[in-house]
């Protein structure tokens, strides 16, 4: 039950992050506030040089670990905050459903891993789900105000990020199996805040910023940055990292939720069957739905 509950509480959190990223981008910028979010994530996560081992560690990974900032932090967080000065918070956090779908891509014609004939129906079915939620969101962008940056740069600019987060987990898998996962959590932050806080320096806000976005840029790297992360590896741990992963079927829910309840977002038709479809796709390109069973009651 336990497990149970920091599952809900994980997805939550990291539902939150695409709330947070709507109320800060547009007074910080994208690069600023992605800076913000990974250098406070990395002092959260300090505590895991607390060894002499893990000190180590990093100085022996140390190249893997870099590119896994570049990667999974620094160049994702940039985009999808870029995404949310012209999408919704929900329409990002279903977007963001993806990553396993092209995770399981990038094994296959990387790493030459099989691909199952329901892993090729998931990747077909979570596809078309994007199609169906991009072509609802063009459809309500005409008769909308104009975003801030132009609706196409903001979808591709999501999927980039989801794309690269499934090159980390894919590169993480293959070079950094033997490192401690808190060390990679906290490498991850760390070597991403060294990327960007130079260029925070070149783009910081000339405007003062508002105590409420403050106050959400702190939650993001605190909360969605530090605190998500060693829930994350809690349940790796205490339930196996297949129950953890299982996450990412309730991250949209609540990227929904949030942006619906403090933002005022409205959910569309569109937004529901895309959902659903990138889900199913999911959960079979992941392997999390292992086979479609047909039952036929004889009479």
């Amino acid at each position: 039950m336990m497990n149970f509950i920091e599952l809900i509480i994980l997805a939550a959190i990291w539902g939150a992050s695409f709330l947070f990223m709507r109320i800060g981008a547009p007074e910080f910028g994208p690069i600023v506030l992605a800076a913000l979010r990974v250098s406070i994530g990395s002092l959260v996560l300090l505590p895991a040089l607390r060894t002499a081992a893990a000190r180590a560690q990093l100085r022996q990974f140390i190249g893997p670990l870099l590119i896994l900032g570049l990667t999974n932090s620094a160049l994702p967080f940039c985009l999808f905050a870029y995404s949310t000065l012209a999408l919704d918070a929900g329409f990002d956090s279903i977007l963001n459903a993806t990553t396993p779908l092209w995770g399981a891509l990038i094994a296959y014609l990387w790493l030459r891993a099989p691909l199952t004939r329901i892993q090729v129906l998931g990747l077909t079915s979570g596809l078309i789900g994007v199609i169906i939620l991009v072509v609802g969101r063009m459809n309500e962008a005409e008769t909308a105000t104009e975003p801030s940056v132009p609706l196409s740069l903001a979808i591709g600019a999501v999927l980039s990020a989801t794309l690269l987060y499934a090159f980390a987990a894919n590169y993480s898998k293959q070079r950094l199996a033997t490192v401690a996962p808190n060390l990679v959590a906290f490498s991850s932050q760390f070597f991403a805040a060294i990327i960007l806080l130079p260029l925070a320096w070149l783009y910081w806000p000339q405007q003062p910023i508002a105590a409420s976005t403050w106050f959400a840029v702190s939650a993001l790297g605190i909360l969605c940055s530090g605190v998500a992360y060693l829930l994350y590896f809690r349940l790796v741990a205490h339930a196996g990292p297949s129950y953890a992963m299982s996450v990412a079927f309730l991250v949209p829910i609540f990227g929904t939720l949030w942006g619906v309840s403090f933002l005022g977002e409205q959910v569309t038709t569109f937004m529901l069957v895309g959902c659903t479809i990138i889900l199913v796709g999911t959960g079979l390109a992941s392997g999390k739905i292992k086979r479609l069973t047909f039952s036929v009651t004889r009479r």
